[in-house]
């Protein structure tokens, strides 16, 4: 839902609220209790993609089908991947590679084996 929109809704809920609050204040009451309960309902059950359709940057999208990508070499891999061997095909730098990976194990996507050095691989969950 757009700020417009937001906006818009809430005026017009406001407006009810006002105009109904004169001839009735349970009324008044009633309607102001459903509209906040709905509106809230609606951002907490995630009806929303983003928050207020905040615009998603082009390098946030890049990042994602970077690890995407990362995601679909080790399905169609037959060894484990390792940083350097991220590095070589996708041609990221260490420092990247690293973040890439490191993003992917906390999201639960893939498992680190190993604790430092070249001995150090990743597998697909």
């Amino acid at each position: 839902m757009s700020f417009k929109t937001l906006g818009t809704i809430s005026i017009v809920v406001a407006l009810l609220v006002l105009f109904s609050s004169m001839f009735n204040p349970i009324v008044s009451v009633a309607i102001a209790t459903i509209a906040l309960i709905g509106l809230g309902a609606y951002h907490l059950l995630g009806k929303e993609s983003k928050p207020l359709d905040v615009p998603v940057s082009k390098q946030t999208e890049e990042k994602e089908q970077n690890k995407q990508a990362i995601l679909d070499l080790m399905k169609s891999g037959n060894q484990p991947l390792t940083n350097e061997h991220l590095r070589q095909m996708s041609g990221v730098s260490e420092a990247t590679a690293t973040r890439y990976l490191d993003e992917l194990e906390k999201e639960g996507k893939v498992k680190q084996v190993g604790k430092t050095g070249a001995h150090v691989f990743y597998e697909k969950i």
